[in-house]
């Protein structure tokens, strides 16, 4: 037998047949007509949020919409946020339909002119990525006979300790090295751009506050640095993110109340050419992953040299994550229940595997659940970040799954 990850505190008290926001997984089955199926409980995003602005009053948060990018869900996340950050020119639009232009930034290495060109005319925030994509950006400006916003993405000289995703601190596609970051800013200032100011992003899925915390304090003096030497304040700092979710066994959830306490002396305390500056933090994954409940029906229940095979009708063609196949070194099991017998002692050793003809597709290997019947529905939790949208969905022919959002 292998361990599974906890259940969110929202569902791990329940007892008897699950449900989500406050309707049966049965129900909500029903509702899409068929299985599978992701139900994202939109209170739960909300409690997440606002436990958020209680530790972090002073701070604007940017929903990182990669994470989930649901249409509905995007919908009923943009009012309650400041700002949006996209990562495409598609990712740009479904912002554009719910969040003025103005509180959207759009990142990533490689933007084509297109984008930029879409980007521009919005009038949303580049964040640029290199002195090459700067330029781009601003012949493009002038053809339209418009002033691009920019801020600098900065590969920052530091990186965030026991981040499951590091991307500071060593050689990258993302930003413009921090050695480097001052002169772009000169650079833009001095050919007029609305100048907006630094997005800083040194690594994701960090469960350690006291690393978050480093990081954050040496990203503010990093900012600092860089104002001083291109001798312009910027408008905004994007602190990034980094914050992670308990998807494993062991995994503790991340105490950002003694981040948000930690955050608000490191400012109180910050160099003076940043008394006017803004602060930013982009959340993805913790705002959504444990909203999110991925049910799938069993469809035949087969053994195989003493091993226990419960077969469902999605995989990771929609949950790659949760297959282990979507960035981690080492499979581990999300937690994993019988949509119908939530807090049943657990009776029999099995392994959750998908539909799909690859060996790859195994959602749960050997985990302790109680019995489990033909037709019953398996919800996979920690499921709201980086699962549909993020999974192959046209592998092999599957239809894509269905996806709610529960109204609060």
């Amino acid at each position: 037998m292998k361990p599974m990850g906890a259940l969110p505190p929202e569902f791990a008290r329940q007892d008897g047949p699950l449900k989500i926001g406050g309707r049966a997984a049965d129900e909500w089955a029903a509702q899409a007509r068929d299985t599978p199926l992701f139900v994202y409980d939109m209170a739960i995003v909300a409690a997440r949020i606002a436990r958020f602005r209680s530790a972090m009053p002073a701070i604007d948060l940017h929903y990182a919409i990669k994470a989930n990018p649901h249409a509905d869900l995007l919908a009923a996340i943009a009012p309650l946020v400041d700002g949006l950050d996209v990562a495409s020119s598609g990712e740009l639009a479904k912002a554009l339909a719910v969040k003025s232009a103005a509180s959207i930034s759009f990142a990533g290495p490689g933007k084509r002119d297109d984008e930029l060109i879409a980007a521009i005319t919005a009038g949303a925030t580049l964040n640029v990525e290199s002195e090459g994509e700067a330029g781009r950006a601003f012949a493009i400006g002038d053809r339209l006979g418009l002033t691009p916003r920019m801020a600098v993405r900065v590969n920052p000289d530091i990186e965030l300790r026991g981040s499951g995703m590091r991307m500071g601190g060593r050689a990258s596609p993302f930003g413009v090295d921090a050695v480097r970051a001052a002169a772009l800013v000169k650079a833009i200032v001095a050919a007029g751009a609305d100048w907006r100011g630094f997005h800083i992003y040194a690594g994701s899925q960090a469960l350690d506050p006291g690393a978050i915390i480093e990081t954050q304090a040496a990203t503010i003096e990093l900012a600092a640095r860089l104002a001083e030497e291109a001798a312009v304040a910027p408008p905004l700092v994007n602190l990034g993110g980094g914050f992670g979710v308990p998807y494993f066994a062991g995994d503790v959830a991340l105490g950002v109340e003694r981040v948000g306490g930690a955050l608000a002396e490191a400012l109180a305390s910050r160099p003076s050419i940043l008394a006017e500056t803004r602060f930013a933090i982009e959340l993805g994954r913790w705002l959504v992953a444990e909203a999110g409940v991925y049910l799938t029906r069993v469809i035949d229940i087969k053994a195989s040299q003493g091993e226990t095979f419960v077969i469902v009708d999605g995989g990771l063609n929609h949950q790659l994550a949760a297959s282990g196949n979507f960035g981690t070194v080492v499979r581990r099991n999300y937690p994993i229940a019988v949509a119908a017998r939530m807090g049943h002692e657990a009776t029999e050793t099995v392994s959750v595997v998908g539909p799909l003809c690859t060996p790859l597709d195994r959602l749960g290997e050997k985990i302790a659940l109680p019995r489990v019947a033909v037709g019953d529905l398996i919800a996979i939790f920690m499921a709201g970040a980086y699962g549909a949208s993020a999974s192959p969905t046209s592998f092999l022919g599957h239809p894509p799954a269905a996806e709610i959002v529960t109204v609060i």
